[in-house]
């Protein structure tokens, strides 16, 4: 390989494959370009900068280079990016010989990057195998199912692991952009790219976003029955038992069984649905937050708010800030409230 120059600029592929969402390609683009602009001015002409590269799967299945940002010989990909989906998932044989081409670039040196359902790129790749890696969680339950030597955290927005780096959800491609550009450009250069963007540059997570989504298609009736049951009714107060007998089952046997189609063991199950429920109250009602978890199935506030920071990461006042559609419940964050985290 030839050796680099100090100042060789660092060159970031972005694969372009059928169905790959568009936006986050050019707005990907976009940003390195920006940041190079924002390196200029703090560093003047010797400043690095980051060169792009498009990389499209062809119909006969090669790839080749289809866009460049910079003119003259490439010393090498330091980073490749794999792009969400629109819509159908970039799997089988029609990706044809881009499974092939990500694992040489990895062998190469490069470091990976999937956005959302990009994972499933990496996963056909083989990269992935034995490793913990994020998309969206949507996707979990796929992804899980089809590559079972994978190991999935949906609560994670971005997992770096230096040679890989995947992030989550379908607007991730910013976390992953902001942090590419603080690794090859440095902080203070992701700093200003994200003040001249609006962007705010700090940590957050995919649980913030995530709803629950019970699994109903498990095929277990006697299941579905209490599910049922437990959506169409308040569930404070029930107990295992309570649910084991009305399923007709001892409680060793429903446990596992609830266990086994669900996911989750019933008190999770049951913290899950009122925490939902209490998600929607923040987001659309002014009750105060003890009203709040009264409402969801808690007597115990403090154990609620636990809870809830345990499930989604912050804690009611901070989801309240984040997201609420209801002015006056905005107006009550705003007097003596914890400020917002980070997004």
């Amino acid at each position: 390989m030839t050796k680099r120059q100090e100042n060789e600029p660092a060159e970031i592929g972005i694969v372009v494959y059928p169905r790959a969402l568009m936006s986050a390609i050019h707005g990907l683009t976009d940003m390195f370009q920006v940041a190079d602009m924002q390196a200029s001015e703090q560093g003047g002409r010797e400043a690095p900068q980051i060169r792009v590269s498009h990389w499209k799967l062809q119909d006969d299945g090669t790839v080749s280079k289809v866009r460049d940002t910079h003119s003259g010989p490439s010393l090498g990909l330091r980073a490749l990016i794999l792009p969400p989906t629109l819509s159908d998932l970039p799997v089988g044989d029609r990706m044809g010989g881009l499974p092939a081409f990500v694992r040489e670039q990895h062998g190469r040196g490069t470091t990976i990057c999937s956005v959302c359902g990009g994972a499933y790129l990496l996963a056909e790749s083989g990269l992935a195998t034995g490793r913990t890696i994020t998309t969206h969680w949507s996707h979990q339950e796929l992804i899980g199912n089809r590559y079972r030597d994978v190991r999935i955290d949906t609560d994670k927005m971005l997992i770096d692991e230096g040679d890989i780096i995947t992030s989550g959800g379908m607007m991730a491609w910013i976390d992953l952009g902001l942090k590419l550009v603080d690794r090859f450009l440095g902080t203070d250069v992701m700093l200003a790219t994200a003040r001249f963007m609006i962007i705010d540059p700090g940590a957050r997570e995919q649980s913030y976003y995530s709803v629950f989504a019970p699994k109903l298609d498990h095929g277990d009736s006697i299941i579905l029955k209490i599910q049922h049951w437990l959506h169409g009714t308040s569930t404070k107060g029930v107990t295992l038992q309570m649910m084991a007998e009305r399923a007709s089952l001892g409680d060793r046997t429903f446990l596992r069984r609830f266990q086994k189609a669900t996911g989750f063991n019933p008190t999770e199950y049951c913290q899950r649905l009122r925490i939902a429920k209490s998600r929607d109250l923040l987001e659309r009602s002014q009750l105060s937050i003890e009203q709040v978890a009264w409402q969801s199935g808690y007597d115990d506030t403090n154990a609620y708010r636990k809870i809830f920071r345990k499930i989604l990461g912050l804690s009611p006042k901070e989801y309240r800030l984040r997201f609420s559609v209801s002015d006056g419940a905005r107006g009550l964050g705003s007097l003596g409230a914890d400020p917002i985290p980070a997004v």
